[in-house]
């Protein structure tokens, strides 16, 4: 009797099971992947409906918006389309690139200064040991639970005394610390094996050495992750802006800026260049999302897996 012959019966069918299996288990990996994009795109789609909407919407007249807020379709009988949205960027109460200076202005010193003093005393709370760091840090972790709303009467009172109302730094003082922020970094520079500053130290280094040729390239990423977002935070920033700057309106930002329009043509809105004012506002942010989307993801799973 020849044992191959035995075998071959027994096996055939397990064979055929298997692979019948596996042919249902990829028709449904297929079908997941199927459903799993259509929401992907459904959602992406919803999240984009605004922009598009806001990018048809500039070409209006303000008739035909006020008519058909929702469609995407332009009413000849309104008038439409027509570049009256993007003309009123241009007349004279509307300062659209002093708004864009402001903002650009404010954006950077703010975000620059937010980014050292969050990696200044994240490596201190996270490398140092000094009394009452222990509390310090508790304290600040409770600040983080107490709304932004409450402290914007506060700060006028404060802004006030110190007479920097109507000013830059009025707008640019009560932005420059977060708290979340210097969180963020405390955790990143954790990470950091400590036998690297040791070295340093060994070789000479003083401590802001070490901080500024180890530390901070190191924890790059998280660096990246702050620039990008709390870019975007600053630029979209109102409500202190706006109680910053109650009679200065050469000092209004974007966001501000825009929003005033209502009240500088009176009783008649123009919504269509306030829709082609706040579709410009939003290139800068997304280009720079476009341009660091890699160095944004990296950032984040860096922060993921060290946390």
């Amino acid at each position: 009797m020849n044992p191959g012959l035995d075998d071959s019966p027994a096996t055939a069918p397990d064979d055929s099971a298997w692979e019948h299996r596996q042919r249902i288990e990829r028709r449904q990996g297929f079908v997941l992947k199927i459903v799993l994009y259509a929401i992907l795109i459904t959602a992406a789609l919803a999240y984009l409906m605004p922009f598009f909407l806001s990018a048809i919407s500039m070409f209006k007249t303000d008739p035909d918006i006020s008519k058909n807020p929702t469609k995407f379709a332009f009413s000849r009988a309104l008038g439409s389309p027509s570049l009256d949205g993007l003309r009123g960027l241009r007349q004279d109460t509307v300062d659209f690139p002093r708004w864009m200076l402001n903002s650009v202005y404010v954006t950077t010193v703010v975000v620059f200064g937010r980014l050292v003093i969050a990696s200044l005393a994240g490596y201190a709370l996270s490398r140092m040991k000094f009394p009452g760091q222990r509390l310090i840090f508790s304290l600040m972790v409770v600040l983080m639970g107490i709304p932004g709303i409450v402290l914007i009467i506060p700060q006028f009172i404060v802004m006030k005394q110190l007479g920097i109302l109507n000013s830059y730094w009025g707008i640019i003082v009560p932005l420059l610390i977060d708290i979340a922020d210097i969180l963020v970094m405390k955790q990143f520079m954790e990470q950091i094996p400590r036998e690297m500053e040791e070295s340093a130290a060994i070789d000479g280094a003083t401590r802001f050495q070490t901080f500024r040729t180890i530390i901070l390239p190191m924890a790059a990423p998280g660096l990246l992750t702050l620039l990008i977002l709390r870019t975007n935070g600053v630029w979209n920033e109102f409500m202190k802006v706006l109680i910053a700057t109650p009679s200065a309106p050469e000092l209004r930002t974007l966001p501000v800026g825009l929003a005033g329009l209502q009240g500088e043509f009176g009783t008649s809105t123009p919504w269509a260049t306030m829709l082609a004012g706040a579709l410009l506002t939003t290139v800068p942010m997304a280009i720079m999302f476009f341009v660091f989307q890699k160095h944004f993801r990296q950032g984040l799973a860096s922060g993921a897996v060290k946390g």
